[in-house]
């Protein structure tokens, strides 16, 4: 079991930056990748970025250039640096993790808002 709590979401004008971070917990060393979900009400939840053990990165097209997504060492933390944010960027933000095993595990999101 993994347990993920996020934080550092809130309120920011447009153009400007937040870091949202992820602190995980329990069985981290069967971990092999860590994902970055964003949510808006009545919408699919859709995938924002994505790093796997080693350190490759993907990222929707959407955030491309704008997003970087980093962890530490231990795989107890992620984190999701957004600078440039736009109005559309604003979401629940979720981090997931999934195990050796194929679990996936999710947070309890953190809300980001962008406004003009």
């Amino acid at each position: 079991q993994v347990q993920l709590v996020e934080s550092g979401g809130g309120l920011v004008q447009a153009g400007g930056s937040l870091r949202l971070s992820c602190s995980a917990s329990g069985s981290t060393a069967s971990i092999v990748l860590f994902n970055w979900y964003r949510q808006v009400p009545g919408k699919q939840r859709d995938l924002v970025a994505r790093i796997r053990n080693g350190g490759a990165t993907s990222y929707a097209g959407a955030v491309r250039g704008r997003f970087t997504i980093t962890t530490n060492n231990a795989k107890n933390m992620v984190y999701l640096q957004m600078s440039n944010l736009k109005l559309e960027d604003t979401a629940v933000y979720y981090c997931t993790t999934v195990s050796m095993y194929g679990h996936e595990y999710w947070g309890q999101g953190t809300q980001v808002t962008v406004s003009s």
